[in-house]
Parts: C-alpha cells; sequence; structure tokens
C-alpha cells in the first residue's frame, strides 16, 4: 500500500512502484553473493552477510564500504548470462 500511495504521491515512479509491488508475489530470501539494488534503482551491489535481526549488509558496486538494509528495502537484480 504504501508503494501505490508514493507512487500516486508522486514521489515514486512508475517502474520502482510496480516493481516493489511484484516483489512482494514472490518471499525473496536473500544470501551472500546475490545481486541487489535498492527499490529506488540508486545504489547497486552484493549482499555480504545476513544479520541475526533480518537485516541484510550488502557491499555498493565500487565502494569498500558495506550499507546496512531491511529485506523489503531491496530486490534481486538478475544476473547476466
Amino acid at each position: 500500500m504504501s508503494a501505490v500511495a508514493h507512487y500516486i504521491a508522486g514521489v515514486l515512479d512508475h517502474e520502482a512502484m510496480v516493481n516493489i509491488v511484484e516483489s512482494l508475489w514472490s518471499s525473496a530470501e536473500f544470501q551472500p553473493g546475490d545481486r541487489v539494488k535498492t527499490l529506488r534503482g540508486s545504489a547497486h551491489g552484493t549482499v555480504k552477510r545476513l544479520l541475526p535481526d533480518g537485516r541484510i549488509a550488502f557491499q555498493p558496486d565500487g565502494s569498500d564500504s558495506e550499507l546496512i538494509a531491511l529485506p523489503e528495502g531491496l530486490l534481486r537484480e538478475e544476473q547476466a548470462g
């Protein structure tokens, strides 16, 4: 509901809203090594570890830093090939 409301308010573009809603249909269980991106696509990276509280630590492309996100804040990226 929040994604749709953000789309209606003009905060979220159509493609991002559709990606969020579609991601809810499948229960994504992330694993280390998975390629992910943030919902708005502003960061892409690789899952490094799963934290005990359910959050995900991922390393953004081109960075040595580690970011922490909730699973519902990430989308799995399709592997090329």
